[in-house]
C-alpha cells in the first residue's frame, strides 16, 4: 500500500442503523474506510499506555463480537482490537466481491499497514485462523505472535458434521437454504449454530443467548448476508484445494512467529486429529487441547485460552 492510502476513520453512529450493533461495556466501535474496502473495528483499549497491539479475527459467520468475552481478560497485556471481516459483522461487502482466504488476508494486511499497528499479536479462529496463517506467512513483519483457535486448514477427510458448510459453497446452495429455512425463527437459527459450534451449548448464558438472537435478527436483514456466507465458504473450499507455495499447509511451514495452537475435542467443524499435523507444521509451536471444547474455545473457555495467550506473550515479549 502506498503512503497515500491512509484510512479514513469514522465513529459508528448507532442512530443511523435499523438495528444497533451491540457494544460491550468498555468497548469502542469505529468504521475504517480504505480504498475499495470498509472495515468495522471493535477496540478494547489497554489499561495502560505502551502495551503491544493485538488483533483478533473471527471465523465464518462470526464477527468481532466473538472476542468480546476474551478481550477484557488480556486488556492488561495488550492493546486489543477485533475486526469484522468484509461482509461480516458490521463491515459491508468488499467492492471487488473477493471473499477468498487471500482476499480476507489482504483486508487484514491493508488495515494493519494503514493503521501502522504492526507488528501485532495476531489471533484467529476458524476462517480467521486460515486468514491470519496466510498473513503471517507473507508478511512476517506484521506479526509478533500467532494464536490459532481451530484454524480452517485443509483436511483430507472432512468430518460429516462439517459437510453442510462445504455444501454452502456450491452455486445456488445459499439461496436454496435461505428459502428452505425462511420459517425458522432467529432463536432456532442461533440454537442450531450453538449446537454446531459449542462442545456444550449449555455453557451459553441466557443473556448470551439473547444477545446472539438479537445479532442474528440484525444480520438477517442485511441484503448480502447469504452471499457473504456462501462466497466465504467457497473461499475456504478453494483454499483447501490449492497446492504448491500457496497451499495453507506450505504457508504454515513458512510462519516464523511463535505460534499457539488451540483445538477442541468436541469440534464438529475442524477435526481434533488435525492438532498433531498443525503442531508439526508450525515450527516450534505450542499446543493447547481442550477435550470438552467445540469450535469456538475462546468463547467456551475464555479464561483458559486467554491464559495460554498470556503465557505466549510473556515468553516472547519479555513479560511486558
Amino acid at each position: 500500500m502506498s503512503s497515500t492510502e491512509l484510512p479514513e476513520t469514522r465513529t459508528v453512529a448507532p442512530a443511523s442503523r435499523a438495528r444497533e450493533v451491540r457494544v460491550a461495556e468498555g468497548e469502542e466501535l469505529r468504521s475504517v474506510a480504505l480504498p475499495g474496502l470498509t472495515l468495522t473495528v471493535r477496540a478494547r483499549p489497554a489499561v495502560r499506555a505502551g502495551l503491544p497491539p493485538a488483533l483478533y479475527v473471527h471465523g465464518l459467520g462470526g464477527s468481532s463480537l466473538n472476542w468480546s468475552t476474551m478481550m477484557p481478560l488480556l486488556a492488561d497485556k495488550v492493546d486489543g482490537e477485533a475486526l469484522d471481516l468484509p461482509g461480516f459483522g458490521d463491515s459491508p461487502p468488499p467492492d471487488d466481491g473477493n471473499y477468498s482466504v487471500t482476499g480476507h488476508a489482504r483486508a487484514v494486511i491493508r488495515y494493519l499497514d494503514a493503521a501502522g499497528r504492526g507488528p501485532v499479536h495476531l489471533v484467529g479462529n476458524s476462517l480467521g485462523g486460515a486468514t491470519v496463517t496466510r498473513v503471517a506467512a507473507v508478511r512476517p513483519d506484521l506479526v509478533r505472535t500467532l494464536t490459532l483457535v481451530s484454524p480452517a486448514l485443509p483436511e483430507v477427510r472432512v468430518q460429516r458434521s462439517a459437510w453442510p458448510t462445504a455444501l454452502l459453497a456450491l452455486p445456488g446452495a445459499a439461496p436454496l437454504f435461505a428459502r428452505l429455512t425462511q420459517d425458522w425463527t432467529p432463536e432456532q437459527r442461533v440454537r442450531g449454530v450453538l449446537g454446531l459450534c459449542y462442545g456444550d451449548p449449555g455453557r451459553v448464558t441466557p443473556e448470551g443467548l439473547r444477545h446472539a438472537v438479537e445479532e442474528m435478527e440484525r444480520r438477517l436483514e442485511l441484503p448480502y448476508f447469504w452471499d457473504a456466507m456462501a462466497r466465504s465458504a467457497r473461499g475456504i473450499v478453494d483454499a483447501y484445494t490449492l497446492g504448491g507455495q500457496h497451499g495453507l499447509w506450505r504457508q504454515a511451514e513458512r510462519v516464523l512467529a511463535p505460534t499457539l495452537l488451540v483445538y477442541g475435542g468436541r469440534d464438529q467443524l475442524v477435526s481434533y486429529r488435525m492438532a498433531r499435523r498443525a503442531a508439526a507444521a508450525f515450527r516450534g509451536s505450542r499446543l493447547l487441547t481442550l477435550p470438552e471444547a467445540g469450535h469456538v474455545a475462546m468463547m467456551e473457555y475464555p479464561d483458559t485460552v486467554a491464559a495460554a495467550v498470556r503465557e505466549l506473550i510473556d515468553d516472547n515479549d519479555g513479560g511486558s
